[in-house]
């Protein structure tokens, strides 16, 4: 038993790590629309996305990689690039190493401002951030001047307490639920509860269609974030293509951010749905979907990784990243993926 979970917990951090680098290059979605990923990946002659996003030289003038591209870019890959979408899977596992399983949501503030430098945070955990320095308190910290309170932030913390409540979904989103009120609200935090759930559940259950049934059912049913799952849930279902049923996603969401919480989840359970159990496909789809590429690209990495396992996961997306990880978590640079896996599963034994 502990070696099978060994494998989906190294498979968990792996997937993210892999999913991170894959959106990388296009996280951007204001310029990234899924029509332009596509444009990228024909010329670049990637087409179907079966590894890592190749960087074109001379780059056309259409198209403009992030600045980190030479970090997270075919053959260019030696370990991941530092990434928040990353850090924060660390800094969580520093937080339940540090205060165990009944931490207080005052001490995930606490650590962030021992661990974390100001200017790796972003949208909803900067605002929350320059609360607490300013000896604001949770949970004012997610409302005091702060717009983003239902962005992707507090999802993309999730994937330790799901990977530290192996099979009991419940207990991942309570967690995740503590950890993300210090900066989110409302869809914010229930992202954070559904992702939490979505990867505890994997580790017991078949397919994804049933993690993500379990997992929807530990957010408000009402939530424009339940609904938004339940829709996607519903076209693949019914037959429709993947293209298409984005399509028709972007109807409900087209005057939402292109890093709001709701939108993204639909790109995440699209991905693992049409991904139907293919780790390669849940990551090319999800990303090829836009959006906060490398923050849906991650999660939907997480759960794939941790419903296949890490031996299953295909040599392209975990060679390049030489079991090493960049992070500006204090303390943590340079870390082996393989030693965070190990650590994350002596929370768990």
């Amino acid at each position: 038993m502990t070696e099978g979970l060994q494998d989906k917990i190294l498979g968990g951090w792996l997937g993210r790590i892999a999913g991170n680098m894959l959106g990388k290059p296009v996280e951007r979605g204001d310029h990234w629309t899924r029509d332009r990923i596509d444009r990228y990946l024909r010329r670049a002659d990637a087409l179907p996305l079966t590894h890592y996003i190749p960087a074109l030289d001379p780059l056309p003038g259409e198209f403009e990689l992030r600045p980190e591209w030479p970090q997270c870019t075919r053959g260019n890959i030696h370990g991941s690039a530092r990434d928040d979408d990353v850090d924060y899977a660390i800094l969580g596992l520093d937080l339940l190493e540090t205060y165990g399983f009944g931490f207080t949501t005052e001490q995930v503030g606490e650590l962030w401002l021992l661990r974390l430098p100001y200017l790796q945070t972003f949208t909803a955990e900067r605002a929350a951030y320059r609360n607490l320095a300013n000896g604001v308190k949770p949970p004012l910290t997610a409302t005091l001047d702060n717009p983003y309170q239902e962005w992707i932030g507090a999802l993309i913390r999730a994937d330790i307490h799901g990977w530290t409540s192996p099979g009991d979904p419940a207990r991942a989103a309570a967690l995740a639920r503590r950890d993300a009120v210090l900066s989110h609200t409302g869809n914010g935090v229930y992202g954070a509860m559904w992702a939490a759930a979505l990867v505890a559940a994997a580790f017991t259950a078949p397919h994804a269609r049933a993690a993500l049934d379990a997992a929807v059912e530990h957010i408000p049913p009402g939530s424009r974030l339940a609904r938004t799952v339940r829709h996607t849930a519903a076209l693949h279902e019914a037959g429709v293509g993947w293209a298409d049923a984005l399509a028709e996603l972007d109807k409900d969401h087209g005057r939402l951010h292109w890093i709001h919480t709701v939108p993204n989840a639909a790109l995440i359970t699209a991905g693992l749905l049409y991904g139907a159990g293919d780790f390669t496909a849940t990551i090319a789809l999800t990303v090829r979907g836009g959006l906060d590429t490398d923050s849906s690209g991650a999660t939907a990495g997480s759960v794939a990784g941790v419903l296949c396992g890490a031996a299953a996961i295909p040599p392209q997306w975990k060679d390049p990243l030489e079991d090493r990880v960049r992070s500006a978590v204090f303390g943590f640079d340079g870390v082996k993926i393989t030693e965070l896996a190990s650590r994350t599963l002596r929370l768990v034994s």
